[in-house]
């Protein structure tokens, strides 16, 4: 039995096997796995795999690394096998997990509190106060319910005899937590058989305990509790975290910038104003979140932040200053502390660990450097952990040197090999390979006080065969943490079950249960940030923007193929527009026109050059950008399409050798997406204001393109712009709509009305004046801010004209023809002021007002 898995799979007596006894036997808990893998193909196992790549990179999981070869938006890994934990192991281990979360919290309590710790010498003062951890600013601020640690992270590995020790403490801002859902609502999908069958525990109840505690907690005065997610922004490597923790949660995913305090209150900058904010849940390190008492050069921060702290206006998780626990030093003095604080034996152990400050400690690092990692002692230090039994003589004595030169700056730990488990090959024949592992646990805190286990975790998964580094910014993977239910019978499988196929969904609760009623729900409706509806105004603007790039060369395009006749002139017209348009053209020289094979390799430049600035590709790019940051706002329909779009054009080998019928296909694969967008924008995102900036952001551009176009086709003579009525309408996405209402080859008046002056066509310049105005109207009644005029000035203009005033043969031409070049420059100009304008209002409100009935 399970021959054709196991036969080749390297176990390794050295190391604790997650799957494997002694004498290669399965472990219990793995049979029911094991079992089920044997009876799937190596084809239908490596789909699953597949199937498990292609849902992250949908949902667009990522763990951003900088300077890496895959980019900056790194793809997240997940193995397909799990790590498997039985339920009479989970109780012992999370229970002693509690004990290490309340002891921590207690640590916490009186470092910035009575300080008992160090004055009867359980804590060398100079390990606390010799680090950037410790924040003076924080000390005798007292969180509300008197907890410190409302999320906290402990990173644990086996040693060869199947004990779990700990590795560290994540007592800032931990990560991971996000991550674990999203690897097992991925898991539900790829393996939902299994998971039931297994009764693998649910870990949604551990995200309704942070939402409620966190809820429950806020200082909000009666008030329904506004609870934000504080992020350093798009850049940090784990933003995608951040985004759908926030979106699980609905909490409003917010960036330093978006907050400010205002009478020792904290307040979101929204559209309609200022917001009173209760609760930050941060994943922003400690000093970098008030540049007034903490990092002065810190631009991510509130500044005021740590004021509003301490008069208890706002609460923060974790609570600022919690980061000096994360000192790897601290392990060998938490069992003697435990047994002050909390009267009992520390039952979790940490790998043995020395830290040299003491000279003691020193002096045994020094004599057995060879069987010992050394690590920092503090985590405000960048360094590698160092493993003494890898060092040659020169590196050894480099060592040695830096420890006697700052003895406090180290602390060795013992070399603990890791546990290894089984991971499933990519590449070659079907078959398994071991990795080293360690566990991350989380815990988080009730608004009671007590704390609560998440009945799984995130495994992190070595790169290379017996390499003891999991680090995920060396390329490490992670797997899904799988604890064991007791057995059931069939009639109480019904919860698991449920809990499974709810965490196979989307998974991003917008409403999660807390103790406030439902009517405190609705009245609790956070109004859109300013940073938000920014990001959707220009998500709408870059969405049509390459909308309208892939009409206007597709139609260019399609004419460089066919030169016969005049043919070959009108292309010469046609980019001669594309270039007024700022598309990068070859111009004519001296020595003639450029030819055409080399106009038709700047069109395909236009489309897939990720370094010019105009290009679909940049475009697209940019449109990522700004999805990314509203993830939240966004279905994960919407998002999912946003996700795919830069691929639509990138890993293309640029434009030297790519025919115009490759190109023609990738714009046709644009349109279609640009399509899907615009019917999300549509039918998929609630109508409040942000849907508002995101539809004026469209027509704006919309707009500006329309309005730039039709001025560069009224600068041809009028026998050329004859010619290409038929590419106009095609670049303004109105062929159709011309054919069904005309039924008739295109001619100029009716093209003219067509495009400029009916308000039914909603690719006309007469409809986005419309729409514009509209939407400002509905704005200024829902913001309570006055309409602009820029619109309505336009409409007038328009209105003033005769049609039958630009016919060719008409007398009036002249004239009409003037004041409509002079229309479509106005409508360019307005619609640049207008985007300023509402800059001005409403995206960087420093001075906004605080809303009605917030106080």
């Amino acid at each position: 039995m399970y021959r054709r898995l196991l036969e080749s799979y390297p176990a390794e007596a050295d190391r604790y096997d997650e799957m494997l006894e002694a004498g290669g036997r399965l472990r219990p808990h793995w049979r029911t796995l094991i079992d089920q893998l044997e009876d799937l193909s190596p084809e239908v196992l490596r789909r699953r795999a597949r199937e498990v790549r292609e849902a992250i990179a949908a949902d667009g999981v990522t763990y951003n690394v900088y300077a890496d070869p895959q980019g900056a938006n790194r793809p997240w890994e997940l193995d397909l096998l799990p790590q498997i934990i039985s339920a009479e192991e989970w109780q012992t281990l999370s229970a002693s997990v509690i004990q290490r979360a309340k002891l921590l919290n207690a640590v916490l309590a009186d470092l910035y509190g009575p300080q008992m710790l160090l004055s009867e010498g359980l804590l060398p003062p100079a390990l606390v106060f010799g680090q950037h951890g410790y924040l003076w600013p924080c000390r005798g601020i007292e969180p509300p319910g008197g907890i410190h640690l409302h999320l906290y992270a402990i990173d644990l590995a086996r040693s060869p005899d199947g004990h779990w020790w700990v590795i560290s403490d994540r007592t800032q801002g931990p990560s991971g937590a996000g991550y674990a859902l999203q690897n097992r609502q991925i898991m539900s999908r790829a393996m939902p058989d299994t998971v039931r069958d297994m009764h693998v525990q649910s870990l949604l109840k551990f995200f309704h305990t942070l939402h409620n505690s966190l809820s429950e907690l806020a200082p909000a005065c009666g008030e329904p509790p506004l609870v934000v997610l504080l992020t350093p922004g798009p850049y940090n490597e784990t933003y995608s975290e951040h985004a759908f923790l926030a979106h699980t949660l609905g909490f409003p995913l917010v960036e330093g910038a978006d907050l400010m305090v205002r009478g020792d209150m904290v307040y979101l900058k929204t559209l309609s104003g200022l917001r009173r904010v209760h609760a930050i849940l941060r994943r922003l390190d400690d000093d970098y979140c008030d540049p007034l008492e903490l990092r002065a050069d810190s631009a991510l921060g509130i500044p005021g932040l740590v004021q509003a702290a301490r008069l208890g206006n706002v609460l923060i998780a974790n609570s600022l200053g919690s980061g000096v626990l994360e000192s790897g030093a601290l392990h060998g003095f938490l069992p003697a502390i435990c047994q002050r604080l909390l009267g009992q034996p520390l039952a979790l152990p940490a790998v043995a660990s020395w830290w040299c400050g003491e000279k003691p400690a020193l002096e045994y690092t020094l004599a057995n450097l060879e069987q010992l990692v050394i690590m920092p002692a503090f985590p405000s230090m960048r360094m590698q952990p160092v493993y003494g039994h890898s060092l040659n003589a020169q590196s050894r004595q480099r060592v040695i040197e830096s420890l006697l030169t700052q003895p406090h700056a180290y602390v060795a730990q013992e070399w603990v090999r890791l546990s290894q488990a089984p991971v499933l090959s990519r590449s070659g024949e079907y078959r398994l390979m071991s990795r080293a592992v360690s566990l991350r646990v989380f815990v988080v805190a009730a608004a009671d006080g007590s704390y609560h286990v998440m009945p799984g975790g995130l495994t992190r998964v070595a790169p290379r065969q017996r390499k003891d580094i999991v680090s995920m910014q060396q390329g490490g993977a992670s797997k899904d943490v799988w604890v064991l239910g007791q057995m059931r019978t069939e009639a109480a499988d019904g919860p698991t079950a449920a809990s499974a196929a709810a965490e196979s969904q989307d998974g991003r609760q917008r409403s999660l249960d807390t103790a406030h009623t439902s009517l405190d729900t609705i009245r609790s409706t956070v109004d859109i940030s300013s940073h938000a509806g920014e990001n959707l105004f220009w998500m709408g603007r870059y969405a049509e923007r390459c909308d309208n790039l892939s009409h206007l060369l597709r139609a260019t395009l399609q004419r460089s193929t066919d030169l016969q006749g005049d043919a070959r002139e009108n292309f010469y017209q046609l980019c001669e527009i594309c270039r007024g348009l700022g598309i990068a053209l070859p111009a004519p020289a001296a020595s003639g026109r450029p030819t055409v094979n080399a106009l038709q390799q700047a069109l395909i430049a236009a489309i897939v050059d990720p370094t010019a600035a105009t290009s679909i590709a940049a475009n697209l790019r940019h449109l990522h950008h700004c999805g990314y940051q509203v993830r939240e706002h966004l279905s994960l329909d919407n998002w999912h399409a946003i996700n795919r779009m830069p691929g639509l054009v990138a890993d293309s080998g640029g434009a030297a050798g790519m025919t115009p019928a490759l190109a023609l296909n990738m714009l046709n694969n644009v349109i279609q997406a640009c399509v899907g967008l615009a019917g999300h924008a549509l039918d998929d995102t609630t109508r409040d204001e942000g849907w508002h900036f995101l539809m004026l952001g469209r027509h704006i551009e919309r707009m500006t393109h329309l309005a730039a176009l039709f001025g560069q086709f009224l600068r041809q003579p009028p026998a050329a712009q004859i010619k290409i009525l038929p590419w106009l309408l095609e670049s303004a996405n109105s062929v159709v709509t011309y054919r069904v209402r005309y039924r008739r080859t295109p001619e100029w008046l009716p093209v003219l009305h067509l495009l400029v002056f009916d308000v039914s066509n909603p690719h006309g310049i007469a409809f986005q004046f419309q729409m514009l105005e509209r939407y400002l109207s509905d704005i200024a009644e829902q913001l309570g801010t006055l309409s602009m005029d820029t619109p309505a000035h336009l409409s007038a203009l328009l209105h003033e004209f005769e049609l039958e005033d630009l016919s060719h043969d008409s007398l009036f031409v002249a004239d009409a023809h003037a004041r409509l070049v002079q229309l479509m420059r106005e409508a360019i100009t307005g619609a640049f002021a207008l985007s300023d304008e509402l800059a001005r209002h409403f995206f960087t409100p420093l001075n906004a007002p605080v809303s009605q009935g917030v106080s």
